[in-house]
């Protein structure tokens, strides 16, 4: 009780502080409105003011941040109104990029909104007009107001793919916040986390114990089906004008990582002198300042926006649109996969490379997708290849120009990862809904689950007999046991 006391006093200051910067935070939207970065006419929508009509019956809000995480609800979202077409869907995201893209793979009668920000008013509005039954949470999105006034609503909360950084675990961990950490997560009802380590966070910030169980990454999920009519024409045109040339792709690309590119470019020039390096980068904008810079430097740049033909002296082709990324994996033998290169960088979705039957190369620095990189080489280790930098990638480049046997086992490798681990995913969570209530605690037997945070094993007594799961045992033996201490 005394810690319910402290997180609500946290709490309160909270949404006190979040109250008094309303203010602000709708300048802030208006000015991101003027600099195109909220949309222009629907913008108001994250203040929580609506811009369609509530159908009559019960409601699931799903909410995403970005992209990434918006198409992985969407099999969700799928299931969902297969089996229950008395349910209205509403899903909103964050991001203008993720909304561009997404509004058109929802299936009929699903409701898109932008999310609202975090403020008592907005929120509370936004609550209020919906009265969503349950509230579905993609990966990370903890919101005090949000998780609050759905729980004083009485409104179910479950989080999807759940997970945090190492830095969020960090700072929700602080004696300041902690409490508020522990009060929100006691209002789940579900938490199914990415992976292993990222239940262990949860646990450790002390989710309800029979709260947490486990089906996998839902990226893994995500459709390989989604092109439109017009997606495959345009895959038919480019690979008329691709073929008889060695192609690689570099995706999801930073600003800094141009660099590494490029030269990795130059380098295989010299080798294949009709090499063509097809570029997506992470934000179109990107993109279009990379074109400029390169064109100076006197490079062949064709700009994807300006639909520029593919010529046989074009040496780079950038992709500054939005929505065609898997389109290109489709048509591209080699993907390295960016956000990885640098330091600071946390890695984006490997999967769609995979599922298009690319030889997928990422970097390093991965973040929270590490589990997917390790789950993956754990079925094939050929499936996922992690360069250091430039010269290790340009090797790599090299070998698979030249062997095709090598290249193909490695699109071989990818696929069969892929397919191994994206079977199981909404499989796992209908059984762990299932489960739910066959957990039941025992009040004396405990259990040890053992855990890789970091570099050291580390055990975590569980004092509910979740092992009935069948799904937290295979967690168990995610590991060689050789590699336990």
């Amino acid at each position: 009780m005394g810690r319910d006391r402290g997180g609500y006093l946290v709490y309160k200051l909270y949404r006190g502080l979040s109250h008094c910067l309303s203010p602000l935070i709708h300048l802030h939207l208006r000015f991101r409105r003027f600099r195109g970065i909220e949309h222009p006419l629907r913008w108001r929508e994250r203040l929580g003011l609506p811009s369609l009509p509530r159908p009559p019956g019960p409601l699931f809000w799903f909410h995403a941040v970005s992209l990434g995480e918006g198409l992985a609800a969407i099999p969700v979202i799928k299931r969902c109104v297969q089996r229950r077409p008395d349910v209205t869907v509403l899903l909103t995201t964050t991001t203008l990029s993720a909304f561009e893209v997404i509004k058109d793979l929802l299936p009929s009668g699903v409701i898109y909104q932008f999310t609202p920000v975090d403020t008592p008013v907005a929120m509370d509005s936004f609550l209020g007009y919906w009265k969503p039954n349950a509230v579905v949470l993609m990966e990370s999105e903890l919101w005090p107001n949000l998780v609050m006034s759905a729980a004083r609503n009485g409104i179910a909360l479950a989080i999807l793919n759940a997970r945090m950084s190492l830095k969020s675990f960090r700072n929700w961990s602080l004696p300041a916040v902690l409490q508020l950490m522990n009060l929100m997560l006691s209002k789940f009802s579900l938490i199914i986390p990415l992976s292993n380590v990222q239940a262990v966070h949860f646990q450790i910030l002390q989710a309800p114990p029979f709260s947490i169980y486990f089906a996998g990454d839902l990226k893994f999920a995500i459709e390989d089906s989604l092109s439109s009519n017009r997606e495959v024409e345009i895959l038919e045109d480019l690979k008329v004008q691709l073929v008889n040339r060695p192609v690689w792709m570099a995706s999801s690309i930073h600003k800094g990582e141009e660099k590494v590119i490029i030269g990795v470019h130059k380098m295989l020039k010299k080798i294949h002198s009709d090499i063509l390096t097809i570029i997506v980068p992470r934000r179109p904008r990107l993109g279009q300042e990379i074109t400029r810079e390169w064109r100076n430097e006197g490079m062949s740049v064709a700009l994807r926006s300006n639909n520029d033909k593919l010529m046989p002296q074009t040496e780079v082709y950038m992709v500054d649109t939005l929505g065609e990324l898997r389109s290109f994996y489709r048509i591209t033998p080699i993907a390295l996969i960016g956000g990885s290169l640098l330091p600071g960088l946390n890695g984006h979705n490997i999967s769609e490379a995979a599922a298009a039957g690319c030889a997928v190369l990422t970097g390093h620095h991965v973040g929270h997708f590490l589990n997917m990189v390790l789950e993956m080489q754990r079925i094939n280790p050929l499936s996922i290849h992690q360069v250091a930098g430039k010269v290790e990638l340009c090797e790599v480049l090299t070998e698979l120009f030249s062997n095709s046997g090598a290249l193909e086992a490695r699109c071989r490798a990818g696929r069969q990862a892929y397919h191994a681990l994206s079977n199981g995913g909404l499989r796992s969570v209908k059984c762990c809904t299932k489960c739910k209530g066959t957990c039941k605690e025992n009040g004396r037997g405990t259990h040890v689950l053992l855990v890789h945070p970091g570099s050291e094993w580390k055990r975590l007594r569980l004092k509910h007999n979740q092992l009935e799961c069948k799904n937290i045992s295979r967690l168990i033996k995610l590991y060689p046991r050789g590699e336990r201490k």
